[in-house]
């Protein structure tokens, strides 16, 4: 039985493909689990410095399976509250991880898929790709997705997606800001490649590991806390191996490589 989720390296880039093609890699309790040891494999792997979320079939990833629906009206509240938290603890390990995850977007990501998606660092889709919260319009609610969400664009626009649950085009999620950029569907791989490689030549892991905690954690502190947690990482980075490497190739003229 080939697996539900695919994980290897090429040139330091770690691709994480979902492969539930014939299910429109619909979320699944298992499928879930699957993708998250997927993601803590390439988190721990020293080959792979960027991590790349795609998929294979017609659709990146259509939100909850049908079976995994029709347990929801079957299951407890502690059941429910259980598959709730497993689903919002792999969008927090996307989230949270020390290193950049860029999604790669081709065909629909709906719902709980479109969570996943945009939640990266960086969205690339394809001219054909479709987005869309659509849990109000079958009785459910956008509770998880809505937390990241409303840090990504703000409370006007994330009301905009949430409240109508329509589904949008490439063009409309670059204008709500949940996506980085559209490419042609025939380049889409290599383009997002070579931005992935570009990130693993000329970005340091400890800094990009260092800022991404501190994207997550300032939006939640008050001014001050913010301020005296951003000159204290401030003054471990300058102790950072990589600053003291950095530092010196810039003052001797040398050609940095990371």
């Amino acid at each position: 039985m080939e697996s539900l989720v695919i994980y290897e390296v090429i040139d330091r880039v770690g691709y994480v493909t979902l492969n539930r093609p014939e299910k429109r890699n619909a979320l699944s309790y298992a499928f879930v689990q699957e993708i998250k040891n997927a993601l803590k494999t390439a988190e721990e792997d020293t080959n792979c410095k960027v991590i790349v979320l795609k998929a294979n079939g017609e659709a990146f990833c259509s939100g909850a399976d049908l079976a995994s629906l029709q347990q929801l009206q079957n299951n407890t509240y502690q059941e429910n509250l259980e598959d709730s938290k497993h689903l919002a603890a792999l969008y927090l390990q996307i989230y949270e991880s020390k290193k950049i995850i860029i999604s790669r977007v081709e065909g629909a990501a709906f719902a709980g898929g479109c969570g996943l998606a945009t939640i990266c660092d960086f969205c690339f889709a394809d001219h054909n790709a479709k987005f869309a919260y659509t849990e109000v319009k079958i009785g459910f609610i956008p509770a998880i997705v809505m937390v990241f969400l409303l840090r990504m664009v703000g409370e006007k626009t994330a009301r905009k997606i949430l409240l109508t649950g329509d589904v949008f085009d490439a063009e409309k999620a670059m204008e709500f800001g949940i996506i980085s950029g559209i490419i042609d569907p025939k380049i889409i791989e290599e383009e997002v490649h070579q931005f992935a490689l570009k990130l693993c030549r000329t970005t340091s892991a400890q800094s990009i590991a260092s800022t991404k905690e501190m994207l997550a954690k300032v939006p939640e502190l008050s001014l001050s806390e913010a301020i005296d947690y951003a000159a204290n990482m401030n003054a471990c980075a300058r102790a950072s191996a990589d600053c003291k490497k950095g530092i010196s190739a810039f003052l001797n003229k040398e050609k940095l490589s990371w």
